[in-house]
């Protein structure tokens, strides 16, 4: 250790005083520097067994089994840099890939006639290293427009309607030059794929199963395909649906390799993406828009819409990227053409201002029958427009819509793209079969062969848990469902203050109200005559939404004795109302009203029920209970005092990045139920996917997080009992972010525990739910999917931790898609048994539907809470959280806008019901 005296430059201080004497009957202690705390990394946990409980069942996964052959060699990773022939870096995306392919076939020889995997950008493997350790090659494109190797590819420039085109009439190809450097940069030992098969997971295996995956990229790129992470997607038509407003699904594969226990497998499923619908710009644009003509578009919309997508302009099928659109119309916009025949004094060509329609009609003789009036495509750069006219454009295949989807865009994809169980089957084997693995020479060069089968694999139907409904009846549901017919709800309240606030909806209030009463009564809940139903009045219809709630609470403020206990509320459009939002912020934030909205549109008797169902809840009511709740005699949640979060964070759809991103964490409450919940709702930066509000400390006694306002919760509708045992589902995070949730947030919710009570230690239980996999399970020779409880922990589950897929639900529709439980710690040490049944018994507590739902309540409650709450900021002017104003500000460091608190008569309510 350096000398004390030496202060941070070396230097001795010039004097000290000298130390104080020691009392002579002082024994002076050695002072131990104090050790530092070492925090401890905490890792997912391994398998501790396998769960047996349940009936046999055998199934088939479309993992297809793979065989590594070569075992000694290595993969050599290589860096890749592309320039321009001046030293500028290459930014296009999709030519890297072209200019790869002409490095191989010109320099195959200095390269030892090796094969690549080359990721498009900065990376390429070999197997077996190349000649040296850096090499420099110069090659030359005739065209470098990408022809559709990378979803995302631009063509680069070339100039336009001037002086270029006579040129390019001559020399339709623009060549360029490129230099290339491929610098080695590791080795990867093939052996890493056997120990990661062992569960040795390491750096190594990783990277060397990211090799395999690259080749499978790349043997998709060369076939012409949109990539898309780890999914392909083929020019055919036959692929493609349209789902209204210019976009189509377009249908393809993922195919990615994973390590498991029965060994490496390559997992196939059918994937679908949004592509722009291909073809002649002005028919996208009308479609886009929904207009009748040309003449009716929105032109400001359609200029945000079409930037930076890839068109071919006909007659000389050049293709470019658009940067905007023409200031002025076709017949008006002017440019300098220069004239080759005509000399100025100094001998130069004269130019000469003519506009973009008379250049094309008159000097390129090509008929042009209506853009005159419309403006022109803008393919230049920002100094040096190009105007192209509208007609002569059209839209390349392949380019990815990444707008949010309308509701009735997603509605349209989702029964456009599923697929009944033996349907998918059959599509993954012919998928299997064309994409011609076998022929991969990369693949071959590592001795990988693929199997053409399905895996087998054993799984368990666990039994359905006994429900308790009204009048201490008993309830088995069947086949993942229930019915309340002639059944009373197990706790159902009261509605004694009420109204009913109508905002234009076309509907017969009186007898709604009437068979609302009927229906509450055949379930026991007993429903007072409403104080009144508020029509909206005509003039109001026209205001906006905010206005319209706050004009209709004058109304009610007016009409109503006192603050009503419950409003129902009346919506003229039956999805997405621009109303929702401003009418439950008004509600829930401003009055702690409890409230359902309803479009009613077709209403029978069960579509009351359900409503009622929703009510219930809300007001503090239990539709059914788990029978284990009552007795109570849940395996370990029963014995001790025990909270059961759901956490999940909901982002803004891909093309906004500037909305903030909502993290709901909902908490179960007045242990030993499981069923009654509450949640908690916050903002966060765009995009952030941990959540960064559980530990908030703002002093030394305050904490603002949502870790203590649950756990204050829990205690007091607990009897005053602190949980024990903390078990928290966290929903939406990839494995790649696992140890972030067990070591940043599981840390906060601990330290917010411990800033509540220092001397107080709970066990953790932390679970990942995952529905965004590609793994399916099918029935042998059986045209249904596999019945609801099925549980598989073996054979295609990972090597080491502790995973497993359930199947709680009854897939009705398509092919079911199972929840991916991950179970990253577990200091409570729940049997394999114990935890599957937990797990499963969570997909029968959720409140709004009489079915087993995929994936555990408490995780579908706070995607509700989370959704719902969005909608409070949805309708404030969105430009107010843009990241545009108030200069530029580093990523993540825009202010994000508070959502409003809930009052305390709702806060502690299931309001998202």
């Amino acid at each position: 250790m350096e000398s004390i005296e030496q202060d941070g430059n070396g230097a001795v201080p010039e004097s000290l005083p000298p130390p104080p004497p020691v009392p002579p009957d002082v024994v002076p202690i050695k002072a131990e520097p104090e050790p530092a705390k070492k925090k401890v990394v905490r890792v997912p946990m391994a398998r501790r067994g396998l769960g047996s409980k349940g009936q046999k069942i055998t199934l088939l996964t479309n993992h297809f089994k793979v065989n590594v052959g070569s075992v000694d060699g290595h993969f050599f990773h290589y860096c890749v840099s592309l320039s321009y022939e001046d030293g500028r870096p290459v930014d296009g995306k999709g030519v890297g890939r072209k200019v790869i392919d002409r490095v191989q076939e010109t320099y195959s020889n200095e390269l030892d006639g090796k094969n690549f995997a080359y990721d498009g950008e900065k990376s390429l493997f070999t197997v077996g290293p190349l000649p040296n350790n850096k090499l420099e090659f110069t090659v030359v494109l005739e065209d470098v427009t990408s022809n559709r190797n990378n979803g995302n590819a631009s063509p680069e420039g070339h100039e336009s309607p001037n002086a270029q085109d006579r040129k390019r009439i001559k020399r339709p190809y623009q060549s360029k030059t490129f230099k290339v450097e491929i610098s080695f940069a590791a080795k990867i030992p093939m052996q890493a794929i056997q120990s990661a098969l062992r569960g040795q997971e390491s750096e190594n295996s990783q990277e060397a199963l990211r090799v395999l995956d690259i080749i499978l990229r790349q043997h998709a790129a060369k076939q012409g395909c949109l990539l898309v992470r780890q999914s392909f997607f083929q020019n055919n038509p036959d692929n493609f649906t349209d789902i209204g407003g210019g976009v189509l699904g377009c249908r393809g594969f993922h195919s990615s390799f994973r390590a498991s226990q029965g060994g490496l497998s390559l997992n196939i499923d059918v994937s679908t993406t949004m592509i722009i619908r291909p073809g002649p710009v002005v028919d996208f644009l009308l479609a886009n828009q929904n207009a009748r003509d040309p003449f009716s578009l929105d032109w400001t919309k359609a200029k945000r819409t079409l930037k930076n997508l890839r068109i071919q302009v006909s007659p000389s099928n050049q293709e470019y990227k658009i940067t905007g659109l023409s200031e002025q119309m076709c017949k008006d916009q002017l440019f300098s053409l220069k004239q080759r025949s005509v000399k100025n004094d100094d001998g130069e060509a004269e130019n000469l201002e003519i506009t973009v329609y008379e250049y094309f009609v008159n000097h390129r003789n090509i008929q042009l029958r209506y853009s005159a009036d419309l403006p022109c495509i803008n393919v230049g750069k920002p100094k040096r427009p190009t105007y192209i006219p509208l007609e002569l454009c059209s839209l390349v295949s392949l380019q990815r819509y990444t707008k949010a989807l309308t509701t009735f865009q997603r509605a349209s994809l989702v029964e456009k793209s599923r697929q009944k169980p033996q349907e998918r089957m059959t599509a993954l084997s012919s998928a299997l079969q064309r994409s011609n693995y076998s022929a991969e020479p990369m693949l071959r060069s590592c001795g990988v062969s693929i199997s053409t089968n399905f895996t087998q694999v054993e799984g368990r139907v666990l039994p359905a848990p006994r429900l308790k409904v009204g009048n201490g009846e008993d309830f088995f549901p069947r086949n993942g469902r229930w019915n309340f017919n002639n059944k009373k709800l197990v706790e159902p309240t009261k509605i004694e203050r009420w109204a009913v606030v109508n905002f234009s909806a076309r509907c017969d209030t009186n007898s709604l109200v009437r068979d609302l009463v009927r229906c509450g009564d055949m379930k026991g809940i007993r429903i007072d005559p409403p104080f009144d139903v508020i029509q909206e009045s005509n003039q109001n219809r026209r205001c906006s939404p905010v206005v319209r709630v706050e004009k209709m609470f004058e109304e009610i403020q007016s009409k109503l004795p006192g603050a009503p206990q419950f409003l129902l509320c009346l919506l003229p459009d039956r999805k997405n109302s621009d109303l929702y939002g401003p009418w439950k912020r008004k509600n829930l934030a401003e009055f702690g009203i409890v409230t359902q909205c309803m479009a009613p549109t077709r209403v029978n008797d069960q579509y009351l029920t359900n409503l009622l169902l929703k009510i219930n809840a809300k007001l503090g009511g239990l539709n059914s209970m788990l029978a284990i709740e009552q007795t109570p005699s849940i395996p370990v949640v029963s014995k001790v005092p025990t909270i059961i979060l759901g956490m999940d964070v909901s982002h803004g759809s891909p093309g906004q990045s500037d909305i903030p991103s909502i993290a709901a964490v909902v908490s179960s409450r007045q242990w030993p139920l499981i069923s009654r919940y509450r949640a908690s709702v916050r903002t966060q930066s765009p995009k952030l996917e941990m959540i960064d509000s559980l530990f908030k400390r703002v002093s030394d006694k305050e904490d603002e997080g949502i870790i203590r306002e649950v756990l204050l919760d829990f205690y007091t509708s607990s009897g005053k009992r602190k949980p024990d045992q903390i078990i928290i589902f966290r929903d939406g995070v990839s494995e790649s972010q696992f140890n972030q949730v067990l070591n940043i947030e599981l840390d906060q919710v601990m330290e917010a525990c411990k800033f509540l009570d220092e001397n107080w230690n709970p066990k953790f239980v932390v679970i990942v739910a995952q529905k965004n996999h590609h793994t399916k399970f099918f029935q042998q020779g059986s045209p249904d999917n596999v019945p609801p409880g099925t549980v598989i922990d073996n054979k295609i589950c990972h090597p080491k931790n502790n995973d497993f897929y359930l199947c709680a639900h009854a897939g009705m529709i398509g092919t079911t898609r199972p929840t991916h439980y991950h179970v990253l710690l577990d200091q409570i040490g729940f049997s394999a048994d114990d935890l599957q049944e937990l797990v499963h018994s969570l997909s029968y507590v959720y409140q709004r539907s009489t079915t087993a739902i995929s994936v555990v309540a408490p995780i579908c409650y706070a995607h509700l809470a989370a959704s719902q709450v969005g909608t409070f900021i949805k309708f404030e002017d969105a430009s107010e959280t843009s990241s545009s104003h108030g200069g530029v500000t580093a990523p993540g460091a825009v202010p994000v806008p508070q959502l409003p608190r809930l009052k305390e008569s709702v806060c502690n309510s299931m309001f998202f019901c």
